[in-house]
C-alpha cells in the first residue's frame, strides 16, 4: 500500500490547551485551523491523567448546550453528569455517556460526592458530534451505556472496543442519528495492525504508549487523518489509540455550547440561556444553583 503523504501537514491536526477553569487544563483537537470536523465529529477534548486532590475545583458547573451531541469517555476516574431532564449519573471507565442537546439541554460535570475527599486520577475524551441538520431541534435525551454492555472484539492483534457505531462485525447499542464511528483500540508490545477505511472520514489519536503509522510516529497529543488503510505499529511496550470518524455532515457553526446549521439559532439560544427560559431546554439543573453565565461576543 502507499505511504505516500501519509503524514501531509493537512491531516496533522495538533493540540492546543485550553483552561476550563480552576486551573483544568485540556488538550483540543478539533475544531482546528486546518479542518473543522473528522466525520461529524467537530469537538475533540482530551484531559488528563490529572490527579485530582480533594481541594481541587474541577468541577464543571451547569451550561447550555443546542444542536449537537456530547460522547463523554473515561480510561480513569470518575464523573458525575447531572442535567435539566432529571438524570443523574456518574460515569467510570469504558462506559459511554450519550448527551443529544436537541433544542436545548443544560447540564453539569462534578466530582461525585462520595469522591469529594479522595485523590485519584481523571482520565478521559470528551467528544461533540454534529447531528442532521434536521435532527438539531429535537427534544433533548441522555443515555448511559454501561462497559459492559460495549462490544469488544479482536481483530489480528489489536483488541477494539466499539464504543459507537459498527466495525469489524460488532456494533455498539450506543444510539447515533448518522453514520458514526468510535473505536478504543489497544496493541500488545511488538505488533503490527492493518487499519482499514472503516468510514468515509477517519482519524487516530494516541492515547498510551507509542503508536507508529507507516513505520513514523505519531507524537503524542496530535491526530493523524487517514483516508487509506494503514499498518499501526508499536515497540516494546503496549499502545492504546481511538479513531474517530464517520460521515461528514458539512460545515456548522460554533460559538460557545452552541451548534447550529444556522447563526439566528444559535442567536436565539444565547437569549434563551440569558432569560432562563425552561420552555426552550435552558431551565435549571436539579439540586443545583449555580450557572456559567453566557460569556461575551
Amino acid at each position: 500500500m502507499s505511504t505516500t503523504n501519509v503524514f501531509d501537514p493537512a491531516k496533522v491536526l495538533k493540540a492546543h490547551g485550553k483552561d476550563l477553569g480552576g486551573g483544568f487544563v485540556v488538550n483540543r483537537l478539533l475544531p482546528s485551523a486546518k479542518r473543522q470536523a473528522v466525520g461529524p465529529f467537530i469537538f475533540f477534548d482530551h484531559f488528563g491523567p490529572v490527579t485530582v486532590k480533594p481541594e481541587d475545583n474541577h468541577d464543571v458547573r451547569p451550561h447550555p448546550h443546542i444542536g449537537l451531541a456530547t460522547l463523554t469517555y473515561l480510561f480513569d476516574g470518575v464523573i458525575m453528569h447531572r442535567d435539566n431532564l432529571g438524570y443523574a449519573q456518574r460515569i467510570e471507565p469504558g462506559a459511554i455517556n450519550l448527551m443529544i442537546a436537541g433544542k436545548g439541554i443544560v447540564h453539569s460535570e462534578r466530582k461525585p460526592e462520595e469522591q469529594k475527599n479522595d485523590t485519584y486520577v481523571n482520565h478521559g475524551l470528551q467528544l461533540w458530534i454534529a447531528v442532521p441538520e434536521d435532527k438539531e431541534k429535537i427534544p433533548a435525551s441522555f443515555s448511559h451505556t454501561p462497559a459492559s454492555a460495549i462490544p469488544e472484539i479482536t481483530n489480528g492483534s489489536a483488541t477494539i472496543r466499539v464504543l459507537v457505531g459498527s466495525a469489524l462485525g460488532a456494533e455498539s447499542p450506543v444510539p447515533t442519528l448518522s453514520p458514526t464511528l468510535y473505536l478504543d483500540i489497544q496493541l500488545p508490545p511488538n505488533s503490527q495492525w492493518q487499519l482499514p477505511v472503516l468510514a468515509d472520514e477517519q482519524a487516530i489519536y494516541p492515547i498510551e504508549g507509542e503508536v507508529f503509522v507507516a513505520g513514523e510516529k505519531l507524537e503524542s497529543h496530535t491526530m493523524l487523518v487517514i483516508d487509506q488503510e494503514q499498518t499501526i505499529s508499536n515497540a516494546e511496550h503496549p499502545s492504546r489509540f481511538v479513531l474517530i470518524g464517520g460521515q461528514s455532515l458539512g460545515h456548522r457553526f460554533m460559538w460557545w455550547n452552541f451548534v447550529a446549521s444556522h447563526k439566528e439559532d444559535i442567536d436565539a439560544a444565547a437569549l434563551a440561556w440569558e432569560a432562563g427560559d425552561s420552555a426552550l431546554g435552558m431551565g435549571q439543573v436539579p439540586g443545583e444553583v449555580e450557572r456559567i453565565p453566557l460569556p461575551k461576543r
